[in-house]
């Protein structure tokens, strides 16, 4: 009989493998030697090792599926059971025990990192979510939030997903949230349209207008006329881009056939304007060599003709209108001031009323002077005090009487 320390082969070439619970045939030899037997049962063994050896380094270092690594090792416990095969089968089934162990273990471990993944793939989600619901209700730049919600989709798609219900309950919101921004993208552009609409019609009537007066020559109010069909045309809106461009090329082309118009004539009459201020230079340059006045009547006749021929020149430039209006205002002033003054100094009731007037002071002066002396000699001081107060006014008075009084003397 032919021994090792796993397993014999008896005499009649029998073979048995030991095992913790005994003795058990694996098969028979009858073809060789004993140790041929051994051998070839042996191998039998060695394949069984391979096999768990290559399963303990998937399990270790793969991401093998738990079920398929428990498929495998029920599979492999079944074959060391009923193994036809000498070795250490005991240790094996313990191997397989312990990858038992190991898978449980891995099976822990890949659990607690799903819940951490699925925990990280909610919070995404739920991120994806809030941010697809503020541009359903916030965003008004239409392109950009549409391409967002595009990558907030495909974020979604890339994401892990979570348990079933909290999956269908997020999912909900978000094609609400694509739905929401949907809807008010068109009810946006489809008021955008009907506002476009109206703001073509309405500038179409202003257009119409502008062209009825473009070759009008009521410069003014047909100037007033344009600026208020401009505030109008600001006020209108927008129409399509193309429709815009073209009533715009329209409405400014009517604005620009007035408005060259006006230019050629003011121009025109700008020119005309300054040779007005031109000869008016020289008309006043005429007027101020009447000054001083020396003879009135001879001055005011000069002036008189120079007033005349004044007003038939006509309108200057505006700048220059205040600067010569002054300065014949000034002239007109001096010799009306030169006509007063001749008037006074030979109008007898005026030398009368200064004669008067200087008569009566030089009375009242006296009869003050009378007072002063009493009211001195009995030596009220109040009184005194008023007399000299009235007299001085009395005096000051007499002054400018006298003075009147040579004017027109």
């Amino acid at each position: 009989m032919t021994t090792d320390p796993w397993g014999r082969v008896d005499e009649d070439g029998t073979v048995y493998v030991r095992t913790a619970t005994g003795e058990r045939a694996v098969g028979s030899w009858q073809a060789g030697a004993p140790e041929e037997a051994l051998a070839y049962f042996r191998r039998k063994y060695d394949a069984l090792v391979t096999e768990i050896d290559l399963l303990e380094q998937r399990i270790k270092t793969t991401d093998l599926a738990a079920s398929q690594a428990e498929h495998t090792i029920a599979r492999l416990r079944e074959s060391v059971t009923e193994a036809h095969a000498v070795g250490d089968l005991d240790g094996l089934a313990r191997r397989l025990d312990g990858l038992t162990g190991l898978l449980g273990q891995r099976r822990e471990q890949l659990k607690v990192a799903r819940d951490q993944a699925r925990g990280q793939a909610r919070e995404i989600k739920e991120r994806i979510v809030a941010e697809a619901e503020r541009i359903a209700a916030e965003e008004t730049h239409w392109k950009n939030g549409g391409e967002r919600l595009r990558q907030l989709v495909e974020e979604w798609k890339a994401a892990e997903r979570v348990d079933r219900p909290t999956e269908t309950a997020l999912w909900k919101r978000l094609s609400s949230a694509r739905n929401a921004f949907t809807k008010r993208r068109k009810a946006y552009f489809s008021n955008l349209e009907e506002e476009r609409e109206h703001a073509r019609a309405e500038k179409e009537r202003l257009v119409a207008e502008a062209d009825a007066i473009a070759g009008s020559t009521d410069w003014g109010p047909t100037a007033a006329a344009y600026r208020d069909l401009m505030r109008r045309w600001k006020m209108a809106g927008h129409a399509a881009r193309d429709v815009e461009e073209e009533l715009w090329a329209r409405f400014k082309g009517a604005q620009d056939t007035f408005f060259s118009a006006r230019s050629a004539v003011f121009a025109e009459r700008d020119a005309e304007f300054r040779e007005h201020a031109d000869a008016k230079e020289k008309l006043l340059a005429e007027a101020e060599r009447l000054l001083p006045v020396r003879d009135l009547r001879t001055a005011r006749q000069a002036l008189r003709s120079i007033q005349e021929r004044w007003e038939a020149i006509g309108m200057v430039p505006r700048e220059s209108r205040e600067r010569l209006e002054g300065r014949l205002r000034k002239i007109e002033e001096t010799v009306r001031g030169a006509e007063e003054s001749e008037w006074r100094r030979t109008n007898p009731e005026a030398r009368a009323r200064a004669e008067a007037t200087v008569t009566q002071l030089h009375t009242s002066i006296r009869q003050l002077e009378e007072r002063l002396a009493k009211a001195r000699g009995a030596g009220r001081d109040k009184d005194v005090k008023d007399a000299e107060e009235a007299l001085a006014a009395r005096r000051a008075w007499l002054e400018e009487a006298e003075h009147t009084l040579a004017e027109l003397s």
